[in-house]
């Protein structure tokens, strides 16, 4: 699946219990995104198909309210009154769009999916767990059985009167909380005439939401931003980005419910939204992610660096690895499994190469590569997908090439393609301005940087090296284009196991307890921060992201683990930092890539040098004014063609106002050249 959407017009809805106020934009542009914005959104992604299907709620008024009564109604072509402004107020309009991208089951399947009594569901995501798929199930299908078998009630307290156990009369909150996988849903129940919708607890599957406001009083979902036709034909999304508009929001993580009632209302139609406490006891631990232990004895710390260090010392040796270690391994070999199995991925395109890796060469991407090749069938290649915006000089290019040699030394019998991307961000003035809209509402410089580099990765365009039977040329270069359609990307072991320095300078001012409490920030915001950009950046080109590190059973497994066993910060980069993913590495044989210490995609890449250079003159101007932080629409030029801050707030710190600086114009990210 990769995207889905819904327009609702028609319903007052009441927002009060979300405490989200419907209040008017403070932007002089009004965007009016239509229907077929957001099909044009879906369609660009590639999708195997798209289908919409239009709700049509009907009031019949038999002259007093209290004998009001209403009907729905599915049709196949929408027509909805896009301006929200002149609904009637005898009916309403629910618009459903399913984008597939069909990764299950053994037979064709189009979205939206209606049943028999009424019920309609869209859904972008993969179950991996919780409710049962058989191997030729398609997991959709699954689902609306399941939510069709679920009670209409939206207490909490339903349980009072109905019970779930995986096939009972549960709610729709019960059947959504059991499932393992990322997924972002929309479905309406038709008996209580109830929209349900949310994201999954980590966030895996992007989606966004319009609230309603005084100027669009329409409620809108998408997995994706359209482009707005009003700014189409202008230079206004390039030079300011489409997020000096706020439009669209991530929603938070969580299910929602919204009833519809026209039998209290004075002839029009009536939404209430609420949102729903996760029921799977399991699942809310990890929401909490409260670690089993955080602070070490002294006694405890010395036998763990007297093991690691004995560790190093023999690694051929499968007894001097710990138990701990041995459980994450097997806990990631599991999670690729379920991720990768093949008699799960639908077949209707005999790909050579079904999945392949967003590939650094570093730790993560090396661990989820070896994994890989002991998962997948071996008769299929696979390809690992690297970026540069420096040629064959950039960090990741040369940590990428010595991370094949070592895969080809620990798996010999696998074909390995090692796709190289080259870019040049000079010429990237038309993707530049679609990753804008992709990463949106993210507004920096270095969501853009990071959405640049995902999206030309799962673009896979590049060049190998010619391959013969006698082994690789690496002097021939053919070009070559990754037609795998998922994409497995190493998210979430940074934040799980103390990867980024601000881990190592939180340890260092707040010792343990702090470097818990930052962790578990990461993790509690890593739906906002990343994986809903990083989702729709991928997405675009007709791939699925994966995330092996956040399976729910890998994040359980980790948790379980003492803090000082996951990482030791007193010790140097690329030996403290991840130290149990490390030694994970060492058991899948990986020695080399076990000591390679963090480095962002931004700047391994070298695209975050070649924007500095480009946006702010200097790699040193830019860290001056924490380039990373600033919005992308935010700067303004010197006469020298410097960028400066447009305005302070834009900045953590506080920088000179630019009415100070002479001869000061509005510039951006992109015409910076």
């Amino acid at each position: 699946m990769c995207g889905i959407a819904l327009l609702v017009s028609g319903i007052r809805i009441d927002l009060s219990a979300l405490s989200i106020d419907s209040i008017s934009s403070s932007s002089k542009i009004h965007l009016a995104f239509s229907l077929d914005d957001l099909k044009a959104a879906l369609e660009r992604r590639g999708p195997d198909s798209l289908g919409t299907k239009k709700l049509l709620l009907s009031l019949h008024s038999n002259n007093s309210i209290s004998e009001n009564s209403w009907v729905s109604s599915v049709n196949e072509e929408p027509h909805v009154l896009d301006d929200g402004s002149n609904i009637s107020e005898s009916f309403a309009e629910l618009v459903f769009l399913g984008a597939t991208l069909q990764l299950r089951g053994v037979a064709p399947l189009s979205q939206p999916l209606v049943d028999s009594s009424g019920n309609i569901l869209v859904y972008n995501g993969e179950m991996f767990g919780g409710i049962e798929v058989g191997s030729d199930d398609n997991d959709t299908e699954i689902l609306m059985q399941s939510l069709g078998n679920c009670c209409s009630c939206r207490s909490q307290e339903h349980k009072t009167t109905c019970d779930f156990n995986g096939q009972g009369k549960g709610s729709v909150a019960d059947v959504l909380s059991v499932i393992k996988g990322p997924w972002a849903i929309i479905y309406w129940q038709e008996s209580s005439k109830t929209l349900w919708f949310g994201r999954d607890a980590f966030g895996r599957r992007s989606l966004l939401v319009h609230w309603p406001t005084l100027e669009d009083p329409r409620f809108l979902l998408s997995s994706v931003s359209p482009t707005s036709p009003s700014l189409q034909d202008s230079d206004f999304e390039v030079e300011n980005g489409t997020n000096g508009i706020r439009f669209w929001e991530e929603l938070s993580c969580g299910i929602y419910s919204m009833s519809v009632d026209a039998t209290k209302s004075d002839g029009i139609f009536l939404g209430d939204i609420k949102k729903h406490e996760w029921t799977n006891v399991m699942l809310k631990e990890l929401i909490e992610w409260e670690r089993v232990s955080i602070e070490p004895e002294p006694t405890q710390l010395d036998f763990s660096r007297s093991r690691t260090l004995n560790a190093e010392h023999d690694i051929n040796s499968s007894s001097s690895f710990s138990v701990l270690a041995q459980n994450v391994l097997t806990a990631l070999r599991e999670s690729m499994m379920r991720r990768v199995s093949l008699h799960n991925i639908y077949q209707a395109h005999k790909e050579t190469v079904p999945v392949a890796v967003l590939f650094s060469g570093g730790l993560d991407s090396m661990i989820i590569a070896a994994l890989l090749d002991q998962c997948l069938d071996p008769n299929y290649e696979i390809d690992l997908l690297n970026v540069s915006f420096d040629g064959e000089s950039a960090p990741d290019r040369i940590s990428a090439e010595a991370g094949v040699k070592e895969l080809r030394r620990v798996a010999p019998l696998r074909r390995w393609r090692l796709v190289h991307i080259d870019a040049d961000l000079s010429k990237l003035t038309w993707e530049t301005k679609r990753v804008l809209s992709l990463i949106n509402p993210a507004n920096t410089y270095m969501d853009l940087n990071i959405g640049i580099a995902l999206w030309l990765a799962a673009r896979g365009e590049g060049w190998m090296c010619e391959e013969h039977d006698n082994g690789i040329d690496e002097d021939k270069h053919v070009n070559y284009t990754s037609g795998a359609r998922i994409l497995l990307v190493g998210s979430g072991a940074d934040e799980q196991c103390a990867g980024y320095g601000r881990h190592r300078t939180k340890y260092r001012h707040e010792s343990w307890l702090g470097l818990h409490e930052e962790m578990k920030l990461d993790m509690q915001r890593i739906w906002k921060r990343n994986l809903g950009r990083d989702d729709r950046c991928i997405a675009d080109s007709g791939k699925e992201a994966r995330f092996p590190f956040l399976d729910e059973d890998v994040i359980r497994t980790l948790l379980d683990i003492p803090l000082w066993e996951v990482a030791d910060l007193d010790q140097p980069s690329g030996k403290g930092d991840k130290k149990i993913l490390r030694e994970v590495a060492q058991m899948l044989g990986l020695h080399n890539a076990a000591i390679l210490p963090k480095r962002a995609i931004q700047f391994g890449s070298r695209i975050a040098r070649e924007s500095n250079r480009k946006n702010f003159g200097s790699n040193r101007a830019a860290n001056q004014a924490s380039a990373g932080s600033v919005a992308s629409h935010a700067l303004v030029s010197d006469s020298n063609g410097t960028a400066v801050a447009a305005d302070p707030c834009y900045y953590s710190h506080s920088f000179q106002k630019p009415e100070a600086v002479s001869g000061v114009s509005l510039v951006d990210d992109i015409h910076l050249v």
